[in-house]
C-alpha cells in the first residue's frame, strides 16, 4: 500500500451581498486549524474522546488588526476580536452533511445580516454558539486577504468544507 498523508485543510467560500442583494465579493479563505482542534480530533477519533455536535461559524473584527495564532483558543486570542454586529442571536451553525469522498461541507449556505457597518478580517469555527462566548473548543481561524467594508444590511454567506 502507497502511503497517503492524511491531512486536513478547510476553507471557506465566501460571498458578500449589498441590502439589494447584489454580489459585492466573493472569495475562497483556506484556514489554519488551530492546535486545540487538531488535538479535540485526535482524542475524539483515537483515545474515546466526546464527539462534538454542533459547530458555529464567527466573524473575526478588524480592529484592532487581526493576529491568528495556531495556540489560539476561545478562551485566549490576545490577537483578535470578535465581530458581533450581525442581526443573527448567535453565532450561525456551520450544519455540515454527512462527509463523501475524503471532505465534509455545509450544503446549505449559512448567513448573517449586518446590524452595524464595520470592518472585518476572517472567520472562525467553534463549538460555542454565544457571540463573544469564551467556552468551548476553536476548530480554526481563517484570514481575509483584505479587510472587507460592511454596510448596514449587507449579508455574508458562508460554506465551510473540510477535505483530507
Amino acid at each position: 500500500m502507497t502511503k497517503s498523508p492524511f491531512l486536513l485543510r478547510g476553507e471557506f467560500l465566501v460571498e458578500i451581498h449589498d441590502k439589494a442583494g447584489k454580489l459585492k465579493h466573493r472569495f475562497v479563505a483556506p484556514n489554519g486549524i488551530v492546535n486545540g482542534g487538531k488535538n479535540h480530533a485526535l482524542d475524539a477519533v483515537f483515545d474515546g474522546g466526546g464527539q462534538i455536535a454542533n459547530w458555529y461559524i464567527g466573524i473575526i473584527n478588524n480592529s484592532p488588526v487581526p493576529t491568528l495564532n495556531a495556540a489560539d483558543t476561545m478562551l485566549s486570542h490576545a490577537g483578535w476580536v470578535e465581530f458581533t454586529t450581525y442581526s443573527e442571536g448567535t453565532r450561525v451553525e456551520w450544519a455540515p452533511d454527512a462527509a463523501a469522498s475524503q471532505q465534509i461541507a455545509n450544503s446549505v449556505v449559512r448567513t448573517f445580516t449586518i446590524s452595524t457597518a464595520g470592518t472585518v478580517y476572517g472567520l472562525f469555527i467553534t463549538s460555542d454558539s454565544t457571540k463573544s462566548g469564551t467556552a468551548g473548543t476553536l476548530w480554526s481561524t481563517a484570514a481575509f486577504d483584505s479587510t472587507l467594508t460592511l454596510a448596514i444590511s449587507d449579508t455574508i454567506k458562508v460554506t465551510y468544507t473540510i477535505t483530507s
